[in-house]
């Protein structure tokens, strides 16, 4: 399966968040890790293709007086969205083997 490069992201994100998983955290490790502000409706709509290719699920947490009574949405990587990771970052090695002087490696691939 292919994902795009930010949809990349946005699975490496979800697994380093792993239970605290929902949109503002996702967009705040974001910015932090990649120096980017995206925007929440780009990250939404990439949540939202993941998840339909299965490689998220989505959960609803209670709702909170400080969210006026909203529910956040939480995500959770699937068996598909970690496999689909291992695939890319797989072809990502394989390409820089190629590339002399640049000695990435990682022992669990």
């Amino acid at each position: 399966m292919k994902i795009g490069a930010f949809e990349e992201l946005v699975l490496l994100a979800v697994g380093a968040l792993t239970d605290n998983a929902y949109g503002v955290s996702i967009k705040e490790l974001l910015r932090e890790k990649t120096g980017k502000n995206p925007s929440i409706g780009a990250l939404h709509s990439a949540l939202y293709r993941l998840e339909e290719k299965g490689c998220l699920i989505s959960s609803e947490g209670g709702a909170t007086a400080e969210r006026g009574g909203r529910r956040k949405k939480y995500y959770t990587l699937t068996t598909r969205g970690r496999n689909v990771l291992i695939e890319t970052s797989k072809l990502r090695l394989e390409f820089s083997k190629n590339i002399q002087g640049l000695n990435l490696r990682w022992d669990g691939l």
